[in-house]
């Protein structure tokens, strides 16, 4: 009897917190993690790796699924737009999310989605081909200033931080799109363009390219002698790369995941892949602080917007 009167009331105690009945069966099938960039570039290649061991975390199984296109944009759209049922996450850079909100017409802010964990730190930059010839910041200015030159872009975000520096030096650049590092290496390595923007892809090909600007606030984890946009013109990129799923998520889904997530950035695949491939400092940021820091990256991504607008 006292068997049947505790089997009754776990029952009714699952029903009445459904969240925590779904938390503690979750995953019963293949969790799919988006990443909004082209196969091969530093994002997609962080993205593969974060997922298995999610995985391992989960006991489940977690696929990545590429959606590039339109900046990032595309992926970005599915994923605000996919259930809030923890089967749908993404590996998306912040701002890939915070800047098409305020400076483009898309369907999605902040708010369509839930922020769990940051997981690394981009190290964004401009680069060239060592065969250019083309091997400091002062080298990229005087060739522009002798001719036009063409740089490879991935969304708006990075072409309103590269049009700022032409505008501060009085240069005209053109933007070729490109769908991530994955496209953005072929197209410098091969000649097709003069220079690139790059979200961190480019400490793999350290041989073959130079590294000119650094595009964040401090000096670059692989190249620190390198400036920063940050000691040259008082801006700088946000660097953060976060775990994210749609609005609505179950707190005790969301609770699991940001355990599970972090547990899979400091594991040692992960940080293996960031410390001795990519060159990408390791993070691990959720809660108060990670919701203070978005805050104030939107802040500021708000100011650079007034200032570059056309």
């Amino acid at each position: 009897m006292f068997y049947s009167f505790f089997k009754a009331a776990s029952v009714a105690v699952a029903l009445a917190l459904p969240g925590v009945a779904l938390a503690a069966d979750y995953p019963t099938k293949p969790i799919t993690l988006i990443v909004p960039y082209q196969a091969g570039g530093s994002v997609e290649t962080m993205g593969r790796v974060f997922a298995d061991a999610l995985g391992n975390e989960l006991g489940g199984k977690v696929l990545v699924k590429a959606q590039p296109g339109a900046g990032g944009k595309i992926g970005t759209t599915a994923t605000a737009n996919a259930a809030a049922d923890g089967y749908t996450i993404a590996l998306i850079p912040d701002s890939t999310i915070l800047w098409p909100a305020i400076a483009e017409d898309v369907s999605y802010n902040l708010d369509s989605f839930t922020p769990m964990v940051t997981v690394a730190l981009l190290q964004q930059a401009l680069v060239t081909s060592k065969k250019s010839g083309i091997e400091t910041f002062e080298d990229l200015v005087a060739a522009s200033k002798a001719g036009k030159l063409s740089y490879a872009d991935q969304n708006s975000i990075s072409r309103a931080y590269v049009d700022y520096i032409a505008a501060q030096e009085g240069l005209d650049w053109v933007a070729v799109p490109t769908k991530g590092g994955g496209e953005m290496v072929p197209f410098l390595l091969g000649g097709k363009i003069d220079f690139a923007w790059s979200g961190g892809v480019h400490n793999r090909y350290l041989d073959d390219m130079n590294v000119v600007l650094g595009m964040i606030a401090t000096p670059l984890q692989m190249t620190p002698d390198v400036p920063t946009i940050q000691s040259r013109y008082g801006i700088a990129m946000p660097t953060g790369t976060t775990i994210w799923a749609p609005a609505g998520l179950p707190e005790e889904l969301k609770d699991k995941l940001i355990k599970a997530s972090i547990a899979a950035a400091q594991s040692e695949a992960f940080t293996s892949l960031l410390n001795d491939k990519l060159g990408f400092p390791a993070a691990a940021i959720s809660g108060d602080a990670l919701t203070q820091t978005l805050n104030e990256v939107n802040e500021s991504l708000v100011k650079v917007y007034e200032t570059t607008k056309k």
